[in-house]
């Protein structure tokens, strides 16, 4: 089969790894970096940590608007995929990226599955959320990281496509985390911090970026922290503090964005983590670290639900609050599988290779636009 495998942002990336490798055994994969996220330490860094193939195209689409980002992605990939004809769309997560290939995929006939299919926050007023419930309307085969997921999407009447498999982030974890730890340990000795004596925060999304007031709590918040704070900064974000004349104690210690491996090794050592980030809630429950999410709501609630991650918002004194509270759960059970969720995945994609596997003729036949295109050169 020849598989159009889609990415642009971090969490894609790190999807991908695992996913590529077992596809590339017996299938051609196409993969296009859609260019969403673009500078080293949030793109290339990547690719080159966990071996991930040169993209066969970089649609270098930047970052922008929502609207004018996602019109962007679908115009250059739109290109790509009448060139390419491929058999099947690979989706993942929840980003702009997922959102334009969804559509893509959905205007050209062309079948598309959806990795980390069936999350929900049901929240409408973030975009990430409004880009799975599309992708899930759209695609034609249902990847899910947990049961949860199966049963959210059964909930909205998609039952014979939808499939746990597991989460491919944590395929890449447990694959990753011995080179990690030899080769980017030396970010502790760098930022002068000690194992479990130190707190991880990252902060990215637009509904804390973007919004000063709710920034300013977050900032008044760990200015109060008696304890390291570790501050890897998002782009978006550091933009977003220089606009709010934003100053920070000297426990506190802003930092570039990291590499893969370093935040890696940041996460497994960390206390505990304050994020906004979903791959990040993850991450932490993967290396069995407490998470408290500076958000009202998430999409991760089994990590809720199992006691490893409380939703704590934004307002200092409840922040405060959970922060010194923080404990060690007793139980860990297996929410996202057990490492082995990429082989899963092709296998269903092999399952479905009938379905998928039309010629490039039998595809011009249910192709309007491609048929159409077909007859003008």
């Amino acid at each position: 089969m020849k598989m159009l495998s889609l990415v642009g942002a971090r969490p894609e990336f790190i999807q991908a790894a695992p996913v590529s490798r077992a596809l590339r055994r017996q299938h051609r994969e196409i993969l296009v970096h859609t260019g969403q996220h673009y500078d080293y330490q949030m793109s290339q860094t990547f690719f080159d940590e966990l071996g991930i193939p040169t993209p066969d195209y970089n649609l270098g689409v930047g970052s922008g608007m929502p609207g004018k980002q996602t019109g962007e992605i679908m115009a250059r990939l739109e290109e790509v995929a009448l060139k390419e004809v491929p058999d099947l769309i690979l989706l993942r997560g929840d980003t702009n990226s997922t959102l334009a290939g969804a559509l893509v995929a959905s205007k050209l006939h062309i079948p598309a599955a959806h990795i980390e299919a069936g999350e929900r926050s049901f929240d409408r007023r973030m975009p990430e959320e409004v880009n799975r419930i599309v992708a899930d309307a759209l695609a034609d085969l249902h990847l899910c990281v947990s049961e949860k997921g199966v049963r959210q999407l059964a909930a909205e009447g998609i039952t014979q496509t939808a499939h746990f498999v597991g989460d491919v982030m944590l395929d890449a974890m447990l694959s990753n985390r011995p080179l990690a730890q030899r080769r980017a340990s030396h970010i502790l000795t760098r930022l002068q911090i000690h194992p479990r004596q130190y707190a991880l925060v990252t902060v990215h999304r637009a509904a804390n970026t973007d919004n000063p007031h709710r920034l300013a709590k977050i900032v008044e918040v760990l200015n109060q922290i008696h304890e390291p704070v570790v501050f890897p900064v998002h782009p978006r974000t550091r933009q977003a503090l220089a606009n709010l004349g934003a100053t920070f104690a000297s426990h506190v210690r802003l930092c570039e964005p990291v590499s893969y491996f370093e935040m890696m090794v940041l996460e497994e050592n960390a206390r505990l983590i304050a994020t906004d980030s979903g791959g990040v809630q993850r991450e932490a429950y993967f290396f069995s670290v407490p998470c408290l999410t500076l958000r009202e709501e998430t999409e991760w609630t089994e990590t809720v639900a199992a006691g490893w991650n409380r939703l704590v918002g934004v307002e200092p004194a409840r922040v405060l609050e959970a922060w010194q509270t923080v404990t060690i759960p007793p139980h860990h059970p297996p929410l996202f599988g057990d490492g082995t969720a990429a082989q899963k995945i092709v296998a269903l994609l092999e399952q479905d290779e009938i379905r998928y596997g039309a010629t490039d003729a039998q595809r011009r036949m249910h192709s309007p636009i491609i048929e159409l295109l077909g007859s003008i050169h």
